[in-house]
């Protein structure tokens, strides 16, 4: 397929908000693309040239972006084009810098780099590459040039690079390869969806999505899986589901907690269970091959959002030492402590751990410590679907307690009220209460049946309800008074709804914030800017709430209230008395956060 038929099947899919319409169109693509096509389209659709657990960034900021369209814009133009573009007759034409100064402008004005290099292109008389196709995968590999162009002057070659490209492609592949680059593909669609395109592209239905669903969380690279069902003939999905297993090097998607509302409820419905401490820390599975992976590395962590970060916790070589195994995949909660008094850190300092620059020393100021809670793979055996009992007892082997690493601790317990005990003693000792497992249960990503259970909170810690919410955040008010001077005095915070696929407002939250909290919000908010202050395609909002400041969602934070009250404002339904922040989840994306559906399982304390 050639580049620009594909970047026409994105403009079409921006124009969609029905998710049924998108799955179908997506089908349509799916259904032309080639073998060796779908692995680099399935990536470029999400905005990345890699799958999501790998690394391959550009590390070209949007002023970069704007220089080379410039550089571009230099080469290829008239000098009538410039005349009119610059508004004024008397010009240098090798002077880059007023046509930066003229882009810059009408980037501020449009809010979309890719709208930006859409009109810049589409507005010059000559033509500029709408005589070459260059293919999906000739696109790809240029693209995949410009990211790993490293070492001194790279950023000088990568600006030219893409403006050889931009020579190349029309108008509207430029629009989507400005937007590949800095990620954001604004099309509004999960992977989810995509899995269900690929139902439709055998099925003509959503009929094959849950046996697609159960291989992808196996193994997190959708391009893989996708070219594997589609070009495998007779493969169906419930067979896909059975070969396509989980490898070394590929993240497991994780399970996570189901809730229920009291120990004796849990008892009922679970029998006896193994409980366990609730930390509050940062996922992460670990990942270890001792004869070493293709990248010549030896160990990969990643994060509940697939985010490779090994390199930010040099702890991981001695993790390492302490593993028995030749090779191994485990679950755990990275915690940062005081190296002092070796008490817990609060959730901002173990995730102020997660950065690129200043690491060895950060890790001495805030060591880390990974606490060990499950086994997925050890030595080339897949244990997901081995009964979580085993799995510990493996686990007890695998490792050996160290300062940086400990296998958590867990108790079975049959009892009601010694689950509750057991629980308030976890909260006594400053964590989030208790996780609570089956034990003859498989590792299921996701919330799926009653496996996890979680009784987070005490009544009356943070709020009445019984749970807090991961929010999404939509936008902000800019405030009036004291909190005018800083921008921002209120904050719009939403849900997503499965069943519509949308982003419904629950909350308008502005009280229970500090001054630094408000800022800290406002300056990653303004990060995610959406185009031109619009409202993103996925917000169900109503015109009383209207944001001063739309951004993009991806901000999750953590929500506490006294209760949930029906609600003719919000599109939820319902909304929350008594709203307060909690803390950023920078550990979690929209995709992550608390569903209508789920909202409806939390009760008040």
């Amino acid at each position: 397929m050639f580049f620009d038929q594909f970047t026409q099947y994105l403009a079409d899919l921006e124009k969609l908000s029905s998710r049924l319409d998108i799955t179908e169109l997506l089908a349509q693509l799916f259904k032309e693309l080639g073998k060796e096509e779908i692995v680099p389209a399935s990536y470029l659709l999400q905005g990345s040239l890699v799958a999501n657990y790998q690394s391959l960034e550009f590390q070209l900021s949007n002023k970069m972006l704007v220089r080379s369209l410039a550089n571009f814009y230099g080469r290829h133009s008239s000098q009538e084009d410039k005349k009119q573009f610059l508004e004024q007759n008397l010009f240098d034409e090798n002077d880059q810098k007023a046509i930066i100064k003229e882009l810059s402008k009408k980037y501020k004005d449009l809010g979309d780099l890719g709208e930006l290099f859409y009109q810049v292109i589409n507005n010059l008389t000559q033509s500029t590459g709408q005589d070459v196709k260059l293919s999906i995968i000739e696109v790809h590999q240029r693209l995949e040039k410009i990211a790993q162009e490293g070492g001194e002057g790279s950023q000088d070659r990568k600006i030219n690079l893409l403006a050889d490209l931009l020579g190349q492609v029309s108008s509207l592949s430029a629009k989507f390869i400005a937007r590949i680059i800095l990620g954001k593909m604004r099309l509004g669609f999960s992977t989810m969806t995509m899995l269900d395109a690929l139902s439709w592209v055998k099925a003509g239905d959503k009929s094959q999505s849950l046996h697609l669903e159960e291989a992808f969380q196996k193994k997190a690279d959708f391009g893989l899986l996708a070219q594997l069902y589609l070009f495998e003939k007779n493969l169906s999905a419930k067979e896909l589901a059975k070969i396509y297993q989980m490898e070394l090097g590929i993240p497991v998607m994780p399970a996570l907690c189901q809730r229920l509302n009291s120990a004796q409820e849990i008892i009922d419905k679970m029998g006896e269970v193994i409980a366990e401490p609730k930390y509050d820390g940062l996922r992460i599975q670990i990942h270890i091959n001792k004869k070493g992976f293709a990248d010549g590395s030896f160990y990969k962590a990643y994060t509940r959002n697939l985010e490779e970060v090994s390199v930010m916790f040099p702890e991981l070589e001695q993790f390492l030492k302490q593993c028995s195994a030749e090779t191994a995949i485990f679950d755990s909660e990275a915690i940062a402590y005081d190296p002092k008094t070796k008490e817990f850190l609060a959730f901002q300092e173990t995730i102020s751990r997660k950065r690129k620059y200043q690491i060895d020393t950060k890790s001495q100021e805030i060591p880390i410590c990974f606490y060990v809670f499950d086994l997925l793979f050890y030595d080339g055996r897949s244990l997901i679907d081995e009964p979580l009992i085993d799995r510990k007892k493996l686990l007890d082997r695998a490792i050996k307690d160290s300062i940086v690493l400990k296998k958590t601790s867990y108790k079975l317990i049959d009892d009601p009220q010694t689950l509750s005990n057991y629980h308030e003693k976890q909260l006594a000792l400053g964590l989030e209460g208790a996780v609570i497992k089956k034990p003859d249960s498989a590792y299921a990503a996701g919330r799926k049946g009653w496996r996890w259970v979680k009784i987070k909170e005490a009544e009356g810690q943070r709020g009445k309800l019984n749970d807090t919410l991961d929010c999404i955040m939509l936008g902000y008010y800019r405030g009036k008074g004291k909190r005018q001077s800083f921008g921002i005095g209120a904050l719009l915070v939403g849900v997503f709804d499965q069943d519509s696929a949308e982003i419904k407002t629950l909350s308008k939250i502005g009280t229970g914030l500090t001054d630094e909290q408000f800022r800290e919000i406002k300056g990653l908010a303004d990060q995610h800017l959406s185009p031109q202050n619009q409202a993103n395609s996925k917000y169900n909002f109503k015109k009383e709430l209207k944001a001063d400041v739309w951004i993009e969602p991806k901000i999750v934070l953590e929500i506490a209230a006294d209760e949930i009250s029906k609600s003719p404002s919000h599109t939820a339904g319902v909304a929350l008395r008594f709203p307060r922040l909690v803390k950023i989840r920078r550990d979690k994306d929209w995709q992550q956060a608390t569903t209508l559906q789920e909202l409806k399982e939390i009760r008040q304390a």
